[in-house]
């Protein structure tokens, strides 16, 4: 068992690169590849896992129908995963607790959590825009790995 903090260490010892998986409607398990950080999750302040997800991803159905979220991150021989439920922020789903500004804030927080900088935030924030690109956020429900 690790807790969370190590988690953020052992995404941040190489690129945020990471296997999220979820389960499709016929109960297959769908995986992807994504880069991925650790921040506090901006309504409830608990630490989670999040990365930006284009906003046609079929995870994102998944999630919404209920499936919980598997992070799994290698780093050679040794290997974490991070499982829990999921929250969805993006431009369908804005409330007067949480507004498009604060959207944009927090796209490029999650971006420079999983490694990504950039030379020109205002193109950044443009295309994420362009996009409707979405913050996946990955509550920490069961963390398992080898030490």
């Amino acid at each position: 068992m690790s807790n969370i903090e190590e988690v953020k260490k052992f995404l941040s010892s190489e690129t945020g690169l990471a296997t999220v998986s979820t389960v499709q409607k016929d109960g297959r398990v769908l995986s992807s590849i994504v880069n991925c950080g650790v921040i506090n999750h901006p309504i409830n302040g608990s630490p989670c896992v999040a990365f930006v997800s284009a906003a046609h991803a079929a995870r994102l159905s998944h999630i919404r129908r209920g499936s919980e979220m598997t992070v799994a991150i290698r780093r050679g021989w040794s290997w974490r995963s991070v499982t829990g439920p999921t929250d969805l922020l993006g431009p369908e789903n804005l409330s007067e607790e949480f507004s498009s500004e604060d959207l944009r804030l927090l796209l490029r927080e999650v971006f420079e959590s999983a490694g990504g900088t950039h030379e020109d935030w205002k193109e950044y924030d443009r295309v994420m825009s362009e996009e409707k690109r979405v913050v996946v956020l990955v509550a920490h429900e069961r963390i398992l790995g080898n030490y």
